[in-house]
């Protein structure tokens, strides 16, 4: 049986609660599992929780960098003490946005450095933020194990995709490709073995998703685009992501 893989979603999110019996559902009728990242300490602790209720959901846990300044220490017990059940460490990384002084961008730095130093102690993938401060992160990593680290939502020009693909990056692509050419060529410049999909839910996209929030079901949509900018059927491509995410995910 193959599976698909959202990469990236914020499945604990409390905008998602009222409709997660029926969530867990569509997941298991349409064969997806979701690497369900997080926020803070307590949505961390969301995520944990959810991820009893099913083994489709594979749990991150972090500190995102909108939320630096929260409690890194609880962070890093949680994983210390998670280590056998989660799955990754993220959503962490860099992003100058949430940035007021020199002060917040070394915050940010130290929370990115000290979850990386935790998911290569127990050998766990990231997946990491890089919004406006690709060249930071490349900067970091070269410190740190790529083979299993993700730049979720790649939003690099061709120069950085191609930076990406040599240090050994995953990169993925959400339901803004189905309708933003740039993505389209993004993508078609990648390393086939490197490429995952995501939603990133509960952002909102617009066009043909009418500005609803991503859940589950935008991923088969994703994956046609994907099929037709690779030359790929759907199931070829289906299978090719399937493949990837499992290295990703080093399962």
């Amino acid at each position: 049986m193959t599976w698909s893989f959202d990469s990236h979603i914020h499945l604990s999110d409390p905008q998602y609660v009222p409709d997660m019996d029926f969530i867990l559902q569509e997941m298991n009728s349409l064969k997806i599992k979701a690497c369900c990242v997080s926020m803070d300490v307590q949505n961390s602790q969301e995520t944990l929780e959810l991820a009893k209720k099913s083994e489709l959901v594979l749990p991150f846990i972090g500190i995102h960098p909108e939320c630096a300044n929260d409690e890194l220490e609880k962070v890093v017990t949680m994983i210390d003490e998670n280590h056998e059940t989660i799955t990754g460490v993220g959503e962490i990384g860099l992003d100058p946005t949430y940035t007021n002084n020199d002060e917040d961008t070394k915050r940010q730095t130290i929370v990115f450095e000290t979850l990386l130093s935790c998911a290569e102690k127990y050998n766990k993938p990231v997946s990491i933020h890089s919004r406006k401060s690709l060249d930071d992160v490349f900067q970091v990593m070269t410190s740190y194990d790529t083979k299993h680290a993700l730049l979720h939502w790649f939003d690099g020009s061709k120069k950085q995709l191609a930076k990406a693909m040599d240090m050994g990056f995953y990169v993925s692509f959400g339901p803004v490709m189905v309708y933003a050419n740039d993505k389209q060529v993004l993508l078609s410049k990648c390393d086939e073995s490197k490429i995952l999909v995501e939603t990133d839910g509960p952002v909102r996209f617009s066009r043909c998703f009418e500005m609803k929030s991503a859940d589950i079901g935008f991923i088969p949509s994703v994956i046609f685009c994907a099929s037709k900018v690779l030359g790929k059927s759907f199931d070829e491509t289906v299978s090719l992501l399937e493949k990837n995410s499992n290295a990703y995910l080093g399962i």
